[in-house]
């Protein structure tokens, strides 16, 4: 039994992480472009162009934050800027991927295949698509409520919009009073993370990384400010939360430092200080507001690391009828109901029987005291001395009064448009890396 549950064994950085979970979620912001080939004499690129359904997608994927109960989240403007691009530089884009794939697969340089595939192909179609993956497994569609620009280009910073209600969401916290070496951690769905290896809803589990801030005052060329950060982080953990002991967010990750020998270097990264992500969410009309699903959700952990499992049990129920897709709770509750044999009892269970038992104490000894005076025998005073009157006679004695025991009474899919993402980072990173060597 305890008075208030404690969950001092616990350490900060596991609270953090299951805090925050619920809240991260994974974004695609991609472009679909349908293809005509107009040359009926090269079966060849007919076939290449069938197994990829006469298309291509654009686009990449990223991470983000709900920041209030009604589906706002926050992530960068680079993760959703294909849905922002014009169709023709979209086209463009989607044109030099499948030049590329044409060129590798013929075995010719990129002029070449270009040129061919310029004089025969056309896009006939663009799709532009923002979809917003929640850890429980909704997918939903995203709407872009107010956005910043590309990196290098200004504030790498926008605003979505899902449908939903009590969502779980994290709180904004104040970039203007962070200091070098604070501790932080970044959460997201990094594509170093992702492995064929793994599951299908392996994708929908975030990962956290811990670091320090290692420097407060570095700006881009176009005058924004960044916080620099040595947590690891690699593609996909742009737009995801930077997290301060509080769990908070003080940032948004936006871009890596440069590569050297063509190889990523970790420990230098860059993050969106919260207070510009709030110029995007006042933009938008975003309100960063908690839910009950927060509350229910982080009383029950409490309870559940101090031990108390029945009572864990009530508040994750609680949640699940408030908010039924959140990503934790069915794990929560299943423990819960497998320890409830070892679960302490709290105070508040106690206090009314408690209350009880006082009650009856109390009256016991009114009893005891009334019995006690009420049949307490009295001294009589002695009677005057005389001759002629006998003594009287002395009072029959009282018996002893015996006290009852009054106590007695015994009641106390989207998985291939992943891939196909993830395979086009590869070539572009490959590509990049051939410009740069």
């Amino acid at each position: 039994m305890g008075i208030k549950p404690s969950s001092s064994n616990i350490s900060q950085a596991q609270k953090l992480a299951e805090y925050t979970k619920p809240a991260v979620v994974r974004i695609l912001g991609y472009s679909v472009v349908g293809w005509q080939f107009n040359n009926p004499n090269d079966p060849e690129v007919e076939a290449i162009l069938s197994q990829l359904n006469y298309q291509s997608v654009v686009g990449g994927s990223g991470s983000g934050a709900i920041i209030s109960s009604d589906g706002y989240i926050v992530t960068n403007a680079h993760v959703v800027e294909s849905a922002q691009m014009e169709d023709e530089d979209i086209a463009n884009a989607a044109f030099d991927q499948l030049v590329t794939i044409m060129a590798d697969y013929f075995q010719v340089d990129y002029e070449t295949a270009y040129e061919y595939m310029l004089t025969y192909t056309q896009y006939t179609q663009i799709q532009k698509v923002i979809k917003v993956i929640l850890p429980g497994g909704d997918i939903l569609d995203g709407e872009v409520k107010s956005y910043g620009a590309p990196v290098n280009e200004g504030k790498d910073v926008a605003v979505l919009k899902v449908e939903g209600k009590n969502l779980p969401t994290l709180k904004l916290g104040n970039s203007d009073n962070i200091q070098n070496q604070d501790n932080i951690w970044v959460s997201g769905y990094p594509a170093a993370a992702d492995s064929d290896l793994l599951s299908p809803d392996s994708s929908l589990v975030s990962s956290m990384n811990a670091g320090q801030i290692s420097a407060t005052d570095k700006k881009t060329e176009q005058g924004s400010p960044v916080i620099q950060i040595n947590a690891a982080a690699t593609h996909g953990n742009s737009g995801g939360p930077v997290i301060n002991e509080k769990g908070e967010i003080i940032g948004l990750l936006t871009f890596r430092g440069d590569t050297v020998n063509g190889q990523e270097v970790q420990g230098f990264n860059f993050s969106v200080p919260v207070n510009t992500v709030k110029e995007f969410t006042n933009q938008a009309g975003a309100k960063n507001s908690s839910s009950n699903t927060d509350k229910l959700y982080k009383e029950g952990l409490e309870l559940y690391w101090g031990g108390y499992y029945d009572n864990a049990l009530e508040k994750f129920e609680a949640v699940q009828r408030l908010y039924p897709n959140h990503s934790e709770i069915k794990k929560f509750i299943t423990n819960s109901e497998q320890r409830a044999g070892d679960s302490k009892t709290l105070w508040s269970d106690y206090k009314t029987i408690f209350y009880i038992v006082d009650g009856v104490a109390a009256l016991l000894i009114i009893l005891l005291l009334v019995f006690t005076f009420a049949f307490k025998p009295k001294n009589r005073p002695a009677a005057a001395a005389s001759p002629q009157i006998p003594p009287a006679a002395p009072p029959p004695q009282v018996p002893e009064n015996t006290i009852p025991d009054l106590n007695n009474d015994g009641k106390i899919d989207v998985q291939d448009i992943i891939l196909a993402l993830q395979e086009q980072q590869k070539k572009q990173q490959k590509k990049d890396e051939e410009n740069n060597s």
